[in-house]
């Protein structure tokens, strides 16, 4: 469980320590890479806490996500249409929606935990 949480964090230090700059043409393809990716962490943390992890549907999830939201924002720039925007929205929402879940998860195991220690 713990990581994919450590990857994330050695990604953002190396990407704070170096001076690698991504050119404004790739933004929205970079903003779509990084939703997909913190949707599929937080879709495995939340699998992890509901006991239904499966490392290969991880892994085969974080590169189906970031290769189908690179294609909609390719496609959409090719069509002239800002079709990253649908893509950043539903990863938007399911991102949010994974964290209230963990989020609840968490509060509810650490009610059980602290209704113990007081019985």
């Amino acid at each position: 469980m713990w990581l994919p949480v450590i990857g994330l964090l050695l990604g953002v230090l190396l990407g704070i320590m170096t001076e690698f700059r991504v050119p404004a043409e790739y933004s929205n393809y970079l903003s779509i890479a990084v939703l997909a990716a913190l949707d599929t962490l937080f879709g495995g943390i939340r699998a992890h806490l509901q006991e239904t992890f499966d490392s290969n549907v991880f892994v085969t999830g974080f590169f189906f996500n970031i290769l189908l939201a690179a294609g909609l924002a390719f496609l959409g720039v090719h069509l002239g249409v800002d079709l990253y925007l649908a893509a950043i929205f539903a990863f938007g929402v399911r991102l949010f929606n994974n964290i209230a879940v963990i989020r609840r998860m968490l509060l509810s195991k650490w009610q059980a935990k602290r209704s113990e220690g007081q019985a």
